[in-house]
């Protein structure tokens, strides 16, 4: 059983190994170079009390989204504050916001860092994207006073056992929350269950996605460019994935010769691995960063950040990534708003609710293997009626299920904001 005290006792005697970690990292990965000083709480000194929203990476900055729209409209004037962890989370909200917020990488979980990051910026509220639970920051916040509330939360199964190992430390971690808001009621019973003093169940606010004007007409121009082909769009691919997609190609290329798969990896960095898996198995491909001309290729590997709803906008059919290896999934939701019909695989854990809810609406197919995956492709692309069906399906899900961003609203509401 671990306290806090020795939770942070710890982690501030390894500080300088922390420091070192992060020159080490930035020095194999560029991206982690950037804004360095910020993981240690640095930054420019603001005075304006935002509110602050922390979403870990693409997921959950892109789920941010409209949780920041709606902000902006409900406190117009009141700065809001987005940090992330890694630099794919950072681009994603740096393309898609731009200067409507301020950015920020969240901070090292260390005493120092911590607290140095809340005099900095002092904001006035703290938002949590799905499952970030950090002891001091929780500690921190409550001494400061400032409201902490886990939104769209989450706890998968072996997220709650790891948890729970360390109950001594999180357990007061939780209590000190303002409120947590639940995903589901088996999330809630969680939650509860690890010692989080008030638990709401508001659904998935994942669901309020905005219309998708933009990416509906850059997809009709991708239409336009590919003419008749088939596209087949497999995104969020982790390791292991891309030797699915290409073994699955190969087969049905031999009825469907112009069937183009679209390849976009979870993390660009990965691509040069890819490219060479692409190479090895004789396939031609497209660079998406680098050439212009795909009519000829069997490939588009994307190895650009925040496409992945302009190719589904132009999809005939898209499969999830994330859900072939023991990963837990992507959010399938932003394919369902676009009308695509949907294929993921049997690890769909950190997104459990949503799956069921679209298999329950047969808004979406499970395949449990490549040989599955291959035979609900090659039925798709022998009656599209049916694959168009079950596009229709899936944004009728969405539509149905939109309303938990107007709970948190009112969660907020009960709280002091000026």
């Amino acid at each position: 059983m671990m306290n806090r005290r020795i939770y942070a006792g710890l982690l501030g005697l390894f500080s300088p190994f922390l420091l070192l970690f992060t020159l080490w990292r930035g020095w194999r990965r560029p991206p982690y170079r950037e804004r360095w000083r910020e993981r240690f709480g640095w930054g420019e000194m603001h005075q304006d009390r935002p509110l602050w929203i922390h979403a870990v990476s693409v997921g959950e900055a892109i789920a941010a989204i409209p949780l920041v729209h709606a902000l902006q409209k409900r406190y117009p004037d009141i700065p809001i504050l987005l940090t992330s962890t890694t630099p794919t989370g950072a681009a994603i909200v740096a393309q898609r916001l731009g200067s409507a917020v301020r950015q920020h990488y969240m901070p090292y979980d260390t005493s120092v860092a911590v607290r140095r990051f809340l005099k900095r910026q002092q904001p006035r509220l703290c938002l949590i994207m799905e499952t970030e639970i950090w002891p001091n920051l929780c500690y921190w916040t409550a001494r400061f006073s400032i409201p902490l509330l886990l939104i769209n939360a989450r706890l998968s199964p072996r997220s709650l056992r790891g948890y729970g190992r360390f109950s001594g430390l999180f357990r007061p971690a939780l209590a000190s929350m303002t409120a947590v808001a639940a995903q589901s009621p088996e999330d809630a019973e969680a939650f509860k269950s690890l010692g989080a003093s008030r638990v709401l169940v508001i659904e998935n606010i994942k669901y309020d996605l905005p219309e998708p004007v933009d990416a509906l007409e850059k997809g009709r121009i991708w239409r336009q460019h590919l003419a008749t082909r088939q596209v087949w769009v497999f995104a969020s691919t982790h390791a292991g994935e891309e030797k699915i997609a290409i073994a699955v190609l190969e087969h049905l290329r031999v009825h469907w010769p112009h069937l183009l798969l679209v390849l976009i990896p979870r993390h660009p960095s990965r691509c040069d691995a890819i490219e060479a898996e692409l190479q090895a198995a004789g396939i031609g491909f497209a660079l998406r960063s680098r050439d212009v001309e795909v009519e000829s290729k069997n490939v588009l590997l994307v190895d650009t950040l925040g496409e992945v709803m302009d190719f589904y906008a132009a999809a005939d059919l898209v499969t999830v990534g994330g859900s072939f290896v023991p990963v837990g999934g992507h959010n399938p939701l932003e394919a369902a708003v676009l009308s695509c019909p949907i294929i993921f695989g049997p690890h769909m854990e950190n997104f459990r609710s949503i799956a069921r809810d679209m298999l329950t609406a047969e808004a979406a197919v499970q395949a449990d293997d490549a040989e599955a995956l291959e035979a609900r492709l090659e039925h798709w692309l022998r009656q599209p009626e049916d694959a168009q069906e079950q596009g229709k399906r899936a944004l009728a899900l969405v539509q149905k299920q939109r309303g938990s961003l107007e709970k948190v609203m009112q969660l907020l509401e009960e709280l002091d904001l000026s």
